[in-house]
């Protein structure tokens, strides 16, 4: 960019916190008002998973709910009533066949997760489903979440983007634990309009993601007690990936790169 701002947490003012949310709150809101196009029931294919459907293996359930997870993932045509009973079902059958040998099932998963990822769809987190009365949809942004499992210490990206302009993006490492399939993870840099880069504790940045909606509420409850952000993945192929976040949600991504 044409700045890199770097300073730490301790010459971070309280003005200047205060000044960046707004920002970057301004920039989400800006792109949401500019760039979401509501999908109405008219629009959408009733594509409802069988639920009477003869399958007894957990094999056989995931490659049904995977298959209208793909298209949904192209189209964003699927009912979302569906897409969630298909999130559903794969993440039941994906415990089982973890359980069954949790060390390929999770190895699995990390050759696969390097890459970039469009979100295509969540539930949002449990506190937001409450607030939304329970709905669910396709997300309506360009969002891109960014994984490189291939270096130490393991990179994460997040941001919000207008074509391949990044509005917001956030930037940090992971670790992954093959026990629990879960992601580890702490966001140290943010990154507006692709100039302004600045360095920030775990605790601003979970504070301004929260405000934009790119994190979870509960992060910053994790923050305050020292303990990272997490998601549990729950697949990762060539064409898709699913997870529920540490705030109870479900999500389902594209991948473009």
């Amino acid at each position: 960019g044409l700045f890199d701002i770097c300073f730490w947490r301790e010459r971070t003012s309280g003005r200047t916190m205060r000044y960046l949310s707004l920002l970057a709150v301004a920039v989400t809101a800006i792109t949401a008002t500019a760039f979401t196009t509501p999908l109405t029931r008219t629009h959408r294919t009733l594509t409802v998973l069988q639920t009477t459907t003869v399958t007894t293996s957990p094999e056989a359930n995931i490659e049904q709910a995977k298959k209208l997870l793909v298209r949904a993932a192209e189209t964003k045509l699927e009912n979302p009533d569906a897409v969630l009973s298909a999130l559903e079902s794969l993440e039941k059958n994906c415990k089982s066949k973890f359980k069954q040998d949790p060390s390929a099932f999770s190895r699995d998963i990390m050759d696969n997760i390097s890459g970039e990822w469009r979100l295509v769809f969540t539930t949002g987190t449990k506190e937001r489903q409450k607030k939304s009365g329970g709905r669910v949809n396709y997300f309506p942004l360009k969002a891109i979440q960014k994984f490189d499992a291939t270096v130490e210490p393991k990179i994460i990206e997040n941001g919000i983007y207008v074509g391949e302009f990044p509005l917001i993006r956030f930037a940090g490492d992971f670790d992954f634990d093959e026990r629990r399939r879960k992601i580890e993870f702490d966001f140290d840099m943010i990154e507006i309009l692709g100039l302004i880069k600045i360095n920030l504790s775990r605790k601003d940045v979970a504070k301004i993601g929260a405000s934009t909606g790119l994190g979870s509420a509960n992060n910053e409850k994790l923050a305050d007690t020292g303990r990272r952000a997490f998601f549990d993945w729950i697949s990762a192929d060539d064409q898709i990936a699913t997870a529920r976040g540490g705030g109870g949600g479900l999500a389902l991504w594209k991948r473009v790169g």
